[in-house]
């Protein structure tokens, strides 16, 4: 099974800071702040490992499949999150555009990420190969100052 890292570094009042790694590639990542109880759409993930599949119903599907066309085979879908339904690895620059999900990006300011679609059409393909061949899964890391 192929391995996904996102390390997290920094939480800000808004946020959650980070990086993505697959292989040699490493992108910045964004998510909700930690919460010990969980408020929907505003409370990331719990740190773990977790299979990565790709999610081919739902409205940010067909949404994706007119953005990017033939090229978009489903939703980079994090299966089996404790409390949550379709975490997802996405497109978007604030927390105002997680709702739970892992947005990625080139760069990352200090609460937001930068050339978001640029780095999920650097991603995307990457990780759609390795869940078709093989499978894949993504471990989260805590290592916030």
């Amino acid at each position: 099974m192929n391995a996904v890292i996102v390390r997290r570094f920094r939480q800000t009042d808004d946020s959650t800071i980070g990086t993505m790694t697959i292989g040699k590639t490493i992108v910045a990542t964004l998510e909700d702040i930690h919460r010990d109880t969980k408020i929907p759409g505003i409370t990331r993930i719990p740190a773990g490992t977790y299979i990565l599949g790709l999610r081919t119903e739902g409205r940010m599907t067909k949404k994706y499949a007119e953005k990017y066309g033939d090229k978009h085979q489903g939703m980079l879908w994090l299966l089996d999150v404790p409390d949550f339904t379709f975490v997802y690895i996405h497109v978007g620059n604030t927390a105002k555009d997680t709702d739970g999900c892992i947005l990625c990006g080139i760069r990352a300011g200090s609460n937001s990420v930068r050339d978001s679609r640029k780095a999920y059409e650097l991603i995307y393909p990457m990780l759609v190969d390795q869940i078709n061949n093989g499978g894949c899964a993504v471990t989260i890391i805590d290592e916030e100052e």
